[in-house]
């Protein structure tokens, strides 16, 4: 087994376990805000709730593009070890954080302090070869779907079993493991690449710009319905409480399926005809959501569920892809980063769209929205490809790695 074939799985290993460990007190923050609070002030506790998750990302959105800077010059290596220390810490800090507000500012630490996705991401394309780039970042995705399924329910587990206190101390532990694990992975030389012959593209501005807008764009839609999901299947479509975690948990099942799926094509695929994929794909979501919009029942709306996240394991991921496969190597940490960034900013104007969206139109029409997002997204990316027709020369060049 080669050098970079051990690094790789040992960090998909070290992902999995880390992205599982983020998100064992991802659905719980509210009910600790609330239990800090003591009395009731339900004002209060929606603003903190609401703080509690948009204030880590938007310090994620602001530092990510930094953390990636200093991993290109400095090594990606290090910047896994520092991420991972600072999410033991602030987990570490979250479990004995005895007053709300301080809970809140635990969480734009662990935030502004973290990167690690972005890091991980890095380290991996430095190690893999250039023809593997869409299944790297493909399974990558996968594990960190993976991860943001099992966490939840590990942390269920844990809350009712032994309180929220031992939840966060034991996502400590799970990350101070990882931060142990990766002590053991090579050690990248920054500005080099492992595979020197791999083609070094310098992608044009512009063009970097517009893949973080169709990041923002995909993330917008995505998104949108965190705020009314579970609230659309009580009401709309009458579900059980187990039925909404079963159709939630199903797009993330199809996605951590066909993400490898997906990246394998994206390899043998240049950038062009990738565009013209991806297109299709999001229009592919558009009437997918248009579907769940029309379902008048929970097993109609299921099978959008799974056919959503069968989409969802081609668009972020050839996102990405393409940024790697465009960006010179010794820039992919900055370019990750902000990508990481646009995704950050997708994701928290999606939440807020989300929400205006219920407000203004009602539950019943909620998801006409995801779908016009979802109509947005495809003719942005249409134009996007039409307008690369003149990067013909970019195009070429980063082929040259298939």
């Amino acid at each position: 087994m080669h050098v970079h074939d051990r690094a790789l799985y040992l960090l998909i290993a070290i992902q999995l376990l880390a992205m599982g460990a983020m998100e064992m007190s991802g659905p719980f923050w509210p009910l600790q805000i609330q239990a800090l609070l003591g009395q009731p002030a339900p004002g209060l506790t929606a603003l903190l709730s609401s703080a509690v998750y948009a204030g880590p990302m938007l310090a994620a959105m602001l530092l990510a593009p930094l953390w990636g800077r200093l991993g290109d010059r400095n090594g990606y290596k290090p910047m896994l070890l520092r991420a991972l220390l600072a999410l033991a810490l602030c987990q570490g800090l979250a479990a004995v954080v005895s007053n709300a507000w301080g809970l809140v500012a635990v969480r734009v630490a662990q935030g502004a302090l973290a990167g690690f996705l972005a890091a991980a991401q890095a380290y991996a394309l430095f190690w893999c070869a250039s023809g593997a780039r869409g299944r790297t970042l493909a399974l990558l995705q996968t594990v960190t779907a993976i991860g943001s399924l099992l966490g939840p329910l590990l942390g269920g587990w844990l809350i009712d079993t032994s309180g929220f206190s031992l939840l966060c101390l034991s996502a400590a532990a799970m990350c101070l493991v990882c931060a142990a694990a990766a002590l053991w992975l090579p050690k990248d030389t920054p500005g080099a690449s492992a595979h020197p012959h791999s083609a070094r593209t310098i992608a044009p501005k512009r063009w970097l710009a517009s893949l973080l807008l169709v990041i923002v764009l995909i993330q917008t839609a995505k998104m949108m319905p965190q705020p009314f999901y579970a609230l659309y299947l009580t009401e709309v479509l009458q579900a059980p409480a187990w039925l909404i975690g079963a159709t939630y948990a199903a797009s993330a099942l199809t996605l951590a399926l066909s993400a490898p799926l997906w990246g394998h094509l994206f390899d043998h695929w240049q950038p062009a005809h990738s565009l013209r994929v991806i297109e299709s794909v999001a229009w592919l979501s558009c009437a997918t959501l248009a579907a769940a919009a029309l379902a008048q029942g929970w097993q109609s709306f299921l099978v959008t569920r799974l056919l959503w996240g069968l989409w969802q394991g081609a668009l972020l991921p050839m996102a990405f892809m393409l940024i790697a496969r465009t960006v010179s190597p010794s820039q992919h940490g900055y370019a990750l980063g902000l990508g990481h960034s646009a995704a950050k900013a997708g994701a928290l104007l999606g939440i807020l769209l989300g929400g205006a969206a219920m407000l203004a139109n009602g539950l019943a029409h909620a998801f006409w929205f995801v779908a016009l997002a979802y109509l947005c997204a495809a003719l942005c990316i249409g134009q996007l490809r039409r307008s690369a027709r003149a990067n013909a020369s970019l195009f070429s060049t980063s082929s040259s790695q298939l």
